[in-house]
C-alpha cells in the first residue's frame, strides 16, 4: 500500500522561503535501510517517518534522516511532521499539547497563533569546547580564532558545537570550507544591528553523506540549542526571534522564547506546499 507524503515548508516567511521537510506517513512497512535511501534520494537535509507511538504518552512516533544518519532529534522535521500529521486529521490526547516520540523521547509541541512551537529538550552535551576544538571550528569556517568571542557545546541531538561571533555581518561574512574528513555540526550565531527586524544572525554547517559540508536553510534544533545558551548566559531575556538562511536565499526567522518555568519554546510558521503518495515501490 502506497503512503502518504508530504513536503513542508518550516521556518519560513513565506512559501518557499523556509527549511522543506519530507514526511513520509504510515511507514511500518519500511526498514531503516529503506527510509536511509529515500532520505539520500529524496536529497533534503531530513525526511522523517511517521509510525504508530510505542510510549503511552505519546501521540505519534517519528524518525528523523539525514543524508548521511538517523538524529534522535531535530528541530524543523520535529514542527514539519507535527504539522502533517495534524493537517492529516490526527487528534492530540490533549488539547493544549501535542507529544511527539522520536529517539530522544517525548517532545512536546503547542499551537502559538498561526505557528507550531516545540519544547526544546535537555542537552546531551554542553560546556566549553576544549581549545582545540574551537580552533577546528574556526579552520573550518576559514576564520581567525580571534573573531570567536565565546562558544559552547550546543548537542541536543545532532551534535552541535556553536560558535559565537561579534555581529550577524561577521556570521554573513563567513566562507566556509566545502569539505572536511571529520564530522562536523558547527552552528555560527551574531548579533543583529538594534534596529534590524530579527535580534540573532544564525548559520548551520554540516557534514553530508560524504564528507561535504552543508549549509541548512533553518535549524531547530541548533536554535533550540544556542537559546539556552544565550538564555542562560544572560545575552537574551525572555524572548527574542532569530533568522537564518540569508546566504542560501531564504528568509527564515524563529521566535525563541522561556516561560517562567525556564523552558524553552521554539516556533515558527509551517506550511504543506506539496503532497500525494509515495509509490509502492518504496516498500
Amino acid at each position: 500500500m502506497s503512503s502518504p507524503f508530504k513536503l513542508v515548508d518550516v521556518f519560513g516567511t513565506g512559501p518557499f522561503t523556509g527549511n522543506p521537510v519530507a514526511v513520509i506517513a504510515s511507514a511500518e512497512q519500511l526498514s531503516t535501510n529503506d527510509m536511509q535511501r529515500i532520505t539520500r534520494w529524496l536529497n533534503l537535509s531530513e525526511s522523517c517517518f511517521l509510525l504508530p507511538p510505542t510510549h503511552r504518552g505519546a501521540d505519534y512516533r517519528v524518525r528523523i534522516f539525514t543524508l548521511a544518519r538517523e538524529l534522535p532529534f531535530a528541530g524543523h522535521p520535529t514542527l514539519g511532521t507535527c504539522h502533517a500529521w495534524l493537517e492529516a486529521g490526527g487528534q492530540p490526547r490533549s488539547r493544549d499539547m501535542i507529544m511527539q516520540e522520536c529517539g530522544a523521547g517525548l517532545v512536546a509541541i503547542r499551537r502559538a497563533g498561526d505557528m507550531l512551537a516545540f519544547a526544546a529538550p535537555p542537552l546531551i552535551r554542553a560546556g566549553t569546547p576544549k581549545e582545540s576544538d574551537i580552533r577546528r571550528a574556526a579552520d573550518v569556517l576559514r576564520i581567525d580564532r580571534s573573531m570567536i568571542v565565546d562558544a559552547q557545546w550546543a548537542d541536543n541531538g545532532p551534535g552541535w558545537l556553536a560558535v559565537m561571533l561579534p555581529s550577524a555581518e561577521a556570521v554573513l561574512a563567513v566562507q566556509p570550507m566545502r569539505a572536511h574528513p571529520d564530522r562536523i555540526d558547527i552552528g555560527v550565531v551574531g548579533p543583529c544591528p538594534a534596529d534590524s527586524a530579527a535580534d540573532y544572525e544564525l548559520r548551520a554547517i554540516f557534514s553530508g553523506a560524504h564528507g561535504e559540508l552543508i549549509e541548512d536553510p533553518v535549524t531547530g534544533s541548533l536554535n533550540a540549542s544556542v537559546a539556552q545558551w544565550l538564555f542562560a548566559s544572560g545575552r537574551a531575556r525572555r524572548s527574542y526571534t532569530a533568522r537564518q538562511g540569508t546566504c542560501v536565499g531564504r528568509s527564515g526567522l524563529i521566535s525563541i522564547r522561556q516561560d517562567q518555568d525556564g523552558q524553552v519554546w521554539v516556533a515558527g510558521r509551517t506550511e504543506t506546499l506539496f503532497s500525494g503518495r509515495a509509490s509502492d515501490a518504496i516498500a
